[in-house]
């Protein structure tokens, strides 16, 4: 019994001693982290979602927000923003889908300096060589993208009119992006949009603002097929579809 009692004292002892050096090299790497992301990338994020709480606050237009928040982006030390993401990491496990993109979640560290809540939601997408975020709009949303790395051809739509089987849209860009090139999406501005993959591998920082139009339509996506009748005055008739179509015909 005594021999039972002391082998059960020394376990719970050692356990006390191992979660306590975790919890201590925890500490230590946070520290260590914390000195390695420098002080304008905090206040980069900190300007990030001030300007996120701003637009969802109905303070600025969301016109205004693309205009600044990829001001914000032009500027990004971008190797900063890779390590607060824990880019190498989550780059080295992605298993990347056969169509489309796949949506990556990951937390900001909570380091001094760094917002404590976030007013926007975040992810990466990651996608191999030919693989798209297919063509699509946004109700009710406001969003950026930020290239983290490789190669996109990235198009984005003015969504002019919405019928009841199609949308009638304008095409606003069509261009490469590289790590470091970015665009936004608001309900006014270059609403659908499509990025396909030119690089074996690419990934894509997303930020979403929800709610940002009073008496707006459900939050949520509205999928369309971009390659439709070629209207007067350089717009489209493109097709409402879903999900599984719009995989089916550019994932």
């Amino acid at each position: 019994m005594t021999e039972q009692l002391t082998r059960r004292g020394f376990t719970t002892k050692t356990l006390g001693a191992l979660l306590t050096y975790t919890l201590l090299e925890d500490l230590a790497n946070q520290d260590l982290f914390a000195a390695e992301v420098k002080p304008i990338t905090r206040k980069w994020l900190t300007d990030v979602n001030d300007l996120a709480r701003s637009v969802k606050n109905k303070k600025i237009k969301q016109v205004a927000w693309q205009k600044q928040v990829e001001a914000l982006f032009e500027k990004v030390e971008l190797a900063d923003l890779l390590k607060m993401v824990d880019f190498e990491k989550l780059a080295k496990s992605t298993k990347f889908v056969a169509s489309g993109a796949r949506s990556l979640r990951f937390e900001f560290p909570k380091i001094e300096g760094l917002p404590t809540q976030y007013v926007f939601g975040r992810q990466i997408f990651a996608l191999k060589k030919n693989r798209s975020v297919v063509p699509h709009g946004h109700n009710n949303m406001a969003t950026a993208f930020l290239i983290l790395d490789g190669k996109l051809r990235g198009r984005h739509y003015d969504r002019v009119e919405d019928r009841e089987e199609e949308y009638i849209i304008r095409p606003t860009i069509d261009k490469m992006f590289a790590a470091g090139g970015h665009s936004s999406v608001s309900d006014y501005k270059d609403n659908v949009h499509w990025f396909k993959a030119q690089s074996e591998k690419a990934f894509i920082f997303n930020i979403h603002v929800l709610d940002v139009t009073p008496g707006a339509k459900k939050t949520g996506r509205i999928y369309v097929d971009p390659n439709g009748k070629k209207l007067k005055g350089g717009l489209i008739q493109a097709r409402k579809i879903g999900y599984k179509e719009a995989h089916d015909l550019y994932g």
